[in-house]
């Protein structure tokens, strides 16, 4: 029983998903430091006085709950910007290069697809000869590779 749990621990896809999460999550924690110490007092200084950012009180004044404040969504906007661009270009990019050396396409573009004529599904191969859905037989499509 133990045996099988480390053969399922040591698989190569659970370290690498485990690493690239590690690896996320201190990006988030660098990126979170900078919008709340960088981004968020350049976008506070924008409402200027003693305004306690950019935003309306919509409630009774003073009163947090009731205040809308839009430089805590555009920093937080800011925030995932920068987070899904450093994930791409640091995790997604390489790793996509690594299983293409080993000749697995990874994050790769689905191919040409078809509408069945019976059901009307949209999901189909360009290549099927069945309908994955109702089971009919599909026309040819040109230009489509028959194995």
């Amino acid at each position: 029983m133990l045996k099988g749990f480390k053969n399922f621990l040591m698989r190569g896809d659970l370290i690498t998903i485990a690493v690239g999460l590690v690896i996320a999550l201190a990006f988030s924690t660098l990126i979170k430091a900078f919008t709340d110490f960088v981004i968020n007092p350049i976008v506070s200084r924008f409402q200027g006085g003693t305004s306690p950012g950019l935003g309306w009180q919509l409630g009774d004044e003073g009163n947090k709950a009731t205040y809308l404040d839009l430089g805590q969504f555009i920093s937080a906007l800011i925030y995932f910007v920068i987070f899904m661009a450093v994930i791409y270009f640091l995790i997604v990019v390489p790793y996509r290069h690594f299983q293409a050396r080993r000749g697995v396409r990874a994050f790769a573009e689905p191919g040409p697809l078809k509408t069945c004529p019976a059901c009307l599904s949209e999901d189909l191969p360009a290549a099927a000869s069945k309908c994955l859905h109702c089971a009919t037989e599909q026309p040819p499509t040109e230009g489509a590779v028959r194995r």
